[in-house]
C-alpha cells in the first residue's frame, strides 16, 4: 500500500510583547479557547496539561495587558467556579486566528518553496542510521 509523503507542518507563532511580558501569543489564545470550551480555568488547564496556577497566571497577565478583561470568573462553591469569555476575549481569539489564516494564505508560495527544501523523514532516518 502506497502512503503519501509526510507534509511538514507549518504554524505561525505570533506574539505581541508589552515591555518584558508576552501580552498575547499562541499559548494564551489556546487557553482562551479551552476556557470557552470547558467553562473554567481549572478544566481548561487540565485539558491543556498545565497546572491551574500556570493557567491562572496566564489569564491574569493577559487581562492586565488588555483594555478590558478577556475573562470573567465566579468563585467556586459546592459546584466549583466558572470562567467565561467576555466580548474582548472572543474578539482576541477571532482576530488572532484570522491573522494566522491571512499570514499563511499570503505566504503560501514561500511556504511551499521552503518546505520543498526539507528532507523527507525517511531520508533523515537513513542518514542517522548510517552514522552508527
Amino acid at each position: 500500500m502506497d502512503t503519501l509523503p509526510e507534509v511538514p507542518e507549518v504554524r505561525f507563532r505570533m506574539r505581541i510583547r508589552r515591555g518584558n511580558d508576552i501580552a498575547l501569543g499562541p499559548g494564551k489564545v489556546d487557553l482562551l479557547e479551552a476556557i470557552h470550551e470547558h467553562g473554567s480555568i481549572s478544566a481548561a488547564a487540565r485539558h491543556l496539561g498545565m497546572s491551574y496556577r500556570r493557567a491562572w497566571l496566564l489569564v491574569d497577565q493577559l487581562n492586565r495587558c488588555l483594555e478590558g478583561p478577556a475573562t470573567v470568573s465566579s468563585h467556586g462553591g459546592s459546584a466549583g467556579g466558572s470562567c467565561l469569555l467576555t466580548p474582548v476575549g472572543l474578539a482576541v481569539i477571532k482576530l488572532y486566528r484570522d491573522i494566522e489564516k491571512t499570514a499563511h494564505a499570503s505566504c503560501v508560495t514561500q511556504i511551499g518553496q521552503l518546505t520543498a527544501l526539507m528532507r523527507s523523514p525517511d531520508a533523515s532516518e537513513a542518514i542517522e542510521s548510517n552514522k552508527s
